[in-house]
């Protein structure tokens, strides 16, 4: 794709209403960015440029360079000096860190709310979800089916009383966002996810520490059986050298 292809997809932001917005203007770039990112808007390889970016959102190239600069150190944007900025390709090292960083606090959390008085009230609450879920799946609405995904999760994480751990694990899990949004919607169907929250469910409510703990780890590391299908799909996303072939059983103590 071309820099100008790919600046098409960004909508045209007026600059009055930038300079009205309470939301920094860094973080709405950013946010922009990121979005457009995780949802292959911009896909890997896609070249953007600062200066045309600042010209299309009505913003100076600061907070667009310092966007970009964040974007980078998540390692979803490639900065080149001299060449210039790409969206980064997809590369199965950051899925696979991303899964184990995520992996890590997630049992942890899911080991304090077993742990938790009120482990009943997080049961009708995680049972609600699910309830939520499969009425999206019935009716094929992806985006609020995964919104109440998210919720679903950050449930877990509030019950244990670290709600506000909910943010390192969204930036712990970019990269598994970024891959699901490639392959899960193509390959996966919802109501195998709705099956896996049923079962993490059923384990929390009976006390089952290790069947909780294998349930989510199940959950969790689904997004590797669906690489090489993505692969096929899409071998251009992905980081030249081939596809790395990850056992999910590496992520085993």
């Amino acid at each position: 794709m071309s820099l100008n292809d790919a600046l098409l997809v960004l909508p045209q932001v007026p600059a009055a209403q930038a300079r009205r917005s309470g939301v920094a203007t860094t973080q709405r770039v950013f946010s922009l960015l990121l979005h457009r990112i995780l949802t292959f808007d911009l896909k890997p390889l896609d070249e953007i440029s600062e200066g045309s970016l600042a010209e299309q959102l009505g913003v100076s190239r600061t907070p667009v360079r310092e966007a970009l600069a964040r974007l980078a150190k998540l390692q979803l944007v490639d900065i080149f000096p001299q060449r210039g900025t790409v969206i980064a390709p997809l590369r199965v090292a950051d899925l696979k860190r991303s899964q184990f960083l995520r992996e890590s606090l997630e049992l942890g959390l899911l080991r304090r709310a077993l742990r938790a008085a009120d482990r009943a009230a997080l049961v009708g609450t995680l049972r609600g979800e699910i309830a939520v879920q499969r009425t999206m799946a019935d009716i094929g609405d992806e985006g609020r089916f995964y919104g109440s995904d998210e919720l679903f999760h950050r449930c877990i994480a509030s019950s244990a009383g670290l709600s506000e751990i909910w943010a390192d694990i969204s930036d712990a899990k970019l990269h598994m966002d970024r891959f699901r949004h490639l392959m899960l919607a193509s390959v996966e169907t919802l109501p195998v996810v709705v099956a896996q929250h049923e079962r993490i469910v059923d384990a929390i409510e009976a006390g089952d520490r290790a069947g909780a703990e294998e349930a989510l780890k199940i959950h969790l590391r689904r997004i590797f059986a669906f690489l090489p299908p993505a692969f096929a799909a899409h071998p251009e996303y992905f980081e030249k050298g081939g596809l790395a072939v990850v056992d999910p059983f590496w992520f085993d103590d």
